[in-house]
């Protein structure tokens, strides 16, 4: 019987995790251009540059705090620069 590697299971489109986590990783630093020069990002555009994967979605906002940035909560849906 064949098992399946945890490590290489595929996402959405067929990608692994690692593959995600470099999407995600590239996404972020666009984002954090865009955020530098409009002040703020939503969430809902964060979603639609994710192109709807939840996984590379939230490993965005998760590199982005890393980043030192206030990702918001669903009160306030909005990545900025932490003042």
């Amino acid at each position: 019987m064949e098992k399946c590697d945890s490590r290489t299971r595929a996402y959405k489109n067929g990608k692994t995790f690692d593959q995600c986590r470099d999407i995600a990783k590239s996404l972020s630093s666009e984002l954090e251009e865009k955020i530098a020069k409009e002040g703020q990002v939503a969430w809902d555009e964060i979603l639609q540059t994710a192109q709807h994967d939840e996984l590379v979605y939230k490993l965005t906002l998760k590199y982005l705090r890393q980043d030192g940035y206030d990702i918001g909560d669903w009160k306030n849906p909005r990545v900025k620069p932490i003042v």
